[in-house]
C-alpha cells in the first residue's frame, strides 16, 4: 500500500508555502541574512513544533516566516517544496502564500510574488511539477487591510489564480471578508476559503453563500449539519483535508478517528493536503500514508482520492484530463 501511495499520480490544493519552511533551511536563510532567531539549533526548532491549537502553531508559524527577507529567499523556499512534490508524484501542486506576513514586515509583494514565481517556472520546466498561486487573505487582520493586498497584487494578476482566506478562524467569520471578496472576484480571482476547521458549521455556510467559494480548505465541520452536507454534495464542491494538520492542531484527537471515510461515504468530494507540512510531520505522501492505515482505505479509495485532486483543482480542462488519464494508466496497471 505504502508502495502504491508513493507511485500514486496526485495534485496538492491546500498548501501554505510559508508552511512548508524546514528547519534547516530555515536556520541557514536565517544565518544568510544575518538575522537572530530565538532557537540556538534546528533541534530546537524541531522541539519547538508542538500544538495544542491553531494559535500556537501560528505564532511560531510567522516567526518562522520572518527570516525571509530577499526574492532568492521566497525562491529557495518555494523551489525546496517543490522538489519534494516531484519525489512525491505530486503531479500539480495550488501553493498558497499570505503576502500580508511579509508587506507588514516591510518585504514588497514584488519581492514575494516573484521568487515564488521563479521557483514555479523553474520546477515546471526541470521537475516537471505544475502550479498555480493562491493569494491568501490573513483573517485575523482587517478588511481594509485585505483590500491594501488585493491592490498590491494587480500588477501581478497574471501571476495569481486565487484568493483565500487563511490565519485564525475563531472570531473571524468569513463575511467579514464579503466586501474584498466581491471586488476579488471582479478582478478574476476565483473564490477559495479555509472554514470548518476550528469554527462552526454557520462559517462554511457564510463561505458558500456570501464569499461564493469554489472550494472549502478544510471543511471538517460540515459534518455537524446535515443540510450543509447536502448543499456542499449539490454544489459539486471538494474539501481540501489534511489529517496530520488536524490532528497536530487537536482538530481531530486520533487519526482513527477522522472523518475522510465518513466524508467518502457521505458523497463529500475529499481531497488529501499536507497544509503546513514542515510544521505537522509529513508531505502529502505521509497523510496519504498514515490516514490509509488509520482508516483502512483500500486502492480504490485512495484512487479517488487522487482523482478528486485533479479534479477539482483550479486548472483548465485540458490539463485536468491529462493527468486524469496518467492517474488512470496507473491505478489500472496496479490494480
Amino acid at each position: 500500500m505504502k508502495n502504491f501511495i508513493e507511485n500514486l499520480p496526485k495534485a496538492e490544493l491546500h498548501l501554505h508555502i510559508e508552511g512548508t519552511f524546514e528547519p534547516e533551511l530555515m536556520f541557514s536563510i536565517a544565518k544568510r541574512n544575518n538575522i537572530k532567531i530565538k532557537y540556538n539549533s534546528v533541534q530546537e526548532i524541531k522541539a519547538a513544533y508542538q500544538f495544542d491549537c491553531l494559535q500556537d502553531f501560528l505564532d511560531i508559524y510567522y516567526q518562522g516566516a520572518s527570516v525571509l527577507i530577499n526574492e532568492q529567499d521566497f525562491y529557495d523556499l518555494t523551489y525546496s517544496y517543490l522538489q519534494k512534490c516531484a519525489s512525491q508524484k505530486v503531479r500539480h501542486t495550488e501553493i498558497m502564500f499570505d503576502p500580508q506576513t511579509h508587506t507588514e514586515r516591510g518585504v514588497i509583494f514584488e519581492t514575494v510574488i516573484n521568487g515564488i514565481t521563479r521557483a514555479c517556472n523553474d520546477a515546471k520546466e526541470k521537475l516537471d511539477v505544475s502550479s498555480l498561486l493562491i493569494m491568501s487573505y490573513l483573517r485575523h487582520l482587517s478588511e481594509e487591510d485585505a483590500f491594501v493586498t488585493l491592490k498590491q497584487s494587480l500588477p501581478f494578476k497574471h501571476l495569481i489564480t486565487a484568493v483565500g482566506l487563511d490565519s485564525s478562524e475563531k472570531g473571524n467569520p468569513p463575511s467579514k471578508f464579503k466586501s474584498v471578496f466581491e471586488a476579488s472576484i471582479k478582478e478574476g480571482y476565483i473564490p477559495l476559503a479555509h472554514a470548518g476547521e476550528e469554527g462552526p458549521p454557520e462559517y462554511v455556510w457564510e463561505a458558500l453563500d456570501i464569499l461564493k467559494i469554489k472550494r472549502i480548505d478544510h471543511g471538517n465541520n460540515c459534518l455537524q449539519d446535515e443540510a450543509l452536507v447536502k448543499e456542499v454534495i449539490k454544489r459539486d464542491i471538494a474539501l481540501t483535508v489534511c489529517p496530520l494538520s488536524n490532528t497536530a492542531l487537536q482538530v481531530v484527537e486520533d487519526l482513527k478517528d477522522h472523518p475522510l471515510k465518513k466524508m467518502m461515504e457521505l458523497g463529500l468530494k475529499v481531497t488529501i493536503n499536507s497544509d503546513d507540512p514542515a510544521y505537522f510531520g509529513g508531505q502529502v505522501n505521509q497523510n496519504y500514508i498514515e490516514v490509509q492505515e488509520a482508516l483502512d482505505l483500500t486502492k480504490q479509495d485512495l484512487y479517488e482520492l487522487a482523482k478528486n485532486s485533479f479534479q477539482y483543482s483550479l486548472l483548465d480542462e485540458a490539463s485536468k484530463q491529462q493527468y486524469l488519464e496518467e492517474l488512470d494508466v496507473y491505478y489500472v496497471g496496479k490494480k
